[in-house]
């Protein structure tokens, strides 16, 4: 993976972010769909593609989703975590297995 600078990691944090937050916004319109959910959806994922095309004007496409799915993994588990779902060790065995993909690659 190529090595990216500061301000365009700081970049990739945001568009992971943007989609953690729309899929936090799922999560929210699965019991039933309220503003707040759609408000999430649709800013996590407005955010998150304004910052992504900024990004591929500088990093290659492969490199770039690899960053995005791995910050979004990490921030969704936590989620899950944070709201009571927990991970069985199917899903933990299968956030580490992204995280550990993306840090063979990044060398």
């Amino acid at each position: 993976m190529e090595v990216i600078e500061t301000r365009l990691l700081g970049l990739a944090v945001i568009a992971a972010l943007g989609y953690a937050v729309a899929t936090i916004g799922m999560k929210m319109a699965s019991g039933h769909w309220t503003l707040a959910a759609l408000m999430f959806i649709v800013l996590g994922f407005v955010a998150a593609t304004q910052v992504e095309i900024i990004l591929m004007r500088e990093i290659s496409l492969g490199a770039l989703y690899l960053i995005i799915i791995g910050i979004e993994t990490l921030v969704v588990l936590t989620y899950a975590f944070a709201i009571g779902e927990g991970l069985s060790g199917r899903d933990a065995m299968g956030g580490a297995f992204v995280l550990a993909g993306l840090a063979v690659i990044s060398h």
